[in-house]
């Protein structure tokens, strides 16, 4: 299938996507939050990889919401025009609609790594950290945006990036609109590893997807489920659902063993993919 801001291609458990609109900065279009969650919910549901990759062409990762969109999206609209109460609870679900976009990063069954060059501006950012690894060139920088253009974040960016960076420097990027440079995103453990060329990140991304794709997608699966988990929870809590779901997916007759036969025969395990998600409603 063609899309207007993705390429997608799959390969050897990996599934790579590219946004290709580099002219216009890769802007998020109306387009864009349709087709993200369709590729990332039809790669995920029917166990097409076992690992996602999002890059990036041009000289910035984005330039995040498409503005003039934005405008023309409420133009003509005000309070003399539309009882407050119904715009206010259209515009909540609208938002919620535009968070999916994004949620279904974190819910994907198997890990999201994300290659970050230039700008990474206003949804750039709400994106960025709802993969599971961030990645960055050089020159790469994040900015909260929206505080520059009169409006609080609300796709993303503060439930998770406080939990991905210190308070204070969520403060202090949310509330200033100034760019966190890469090196200081490094610093500040918000990407893994910060490289020279945008060549240079790609390679190494792709690198580690081999790697994940070569492990047992089950316990893939089961490491971000417990990941995410214990992210939103107590340490009891976090304990106890491992203890919970150990008991219902552990097979030792299965991944486990293979991987024991493999390592004592010399050779690469292979283990079997995830099942499709059988949908109620298709």
């Amino acid at each position: 299938m063609t899309y207007r801001c993705f390429n997608v291609e799959i390969a050897d458990g990996i599934a790579h996507l590219q946004m290709k609109r580099p002219d216009e900065f890769n802007s998020m279009v109306p387009e864009f939050w349709r087709e993200l969650p369709t590729i990332i919910e039809e790669i995920d549901v029917q166990a097409k990889a076992r690992v996602i990759v999002i890059s990036s062409t041009g000289k910035h990762f984005t330039a995040g919401m498409d503005l003039a969109n934005f405008a023309s999206s409420t133009a003509g609209t005000s309070l003399a025009t539309m009882e407050r109460g119904r715009r206010a609870a259209n515009l909540r679900y609208h938002v919620l609609d535009i968070q999916h976009s994004f949620n279904v990063l974190d819910v994907a069954r198997m890990p999201v790594l994300v290659a970050i060059q230039g700008g990474c501006v206003g949804g750039g950012v709400d994106f960025a950290s709802a993969c599971d690894c961030r990645y960055a060139t050089e020159d790469a920088f994040f900015v909260v945006q929206e505080i520059n253009i009169g409006m609080t974040a609300d796709v993303g960016t503060f439930p998770r990036l406080c939990k991905l960076l210190p308070q204070g420097m969520v403060r202090e990027l949310a509330y200033s609109g100034r760019r966190l440079p890469a090196k200081k995103a490094l610093e500040f453990g918000l990407v893994n590893e910060v490289f020279p060329t945008q060549d240079a990140m790609l390679a190494h991304v792709m690198t580690l997807a081999k790697d994940i794709a070569e492990k047992s997608p089950l316990a893939i699966h089961g490491s971000k489920v417990m990941i995410n988990y214990a992210r939103d929870h107590s340490i009891a809590d976090g304990l106890d659902y491992i203890a919970t779901w150990q008991a219902g997916m552990y097979n030792p007759e299965t991944d486990m063993r293979e991987a024991m036969v493999a390592k004592k025969e010399k050779r690469a395990a292979q283990f079997g993919d995830l099942i499709p998600i059988k949908k109620i409603r298709e």
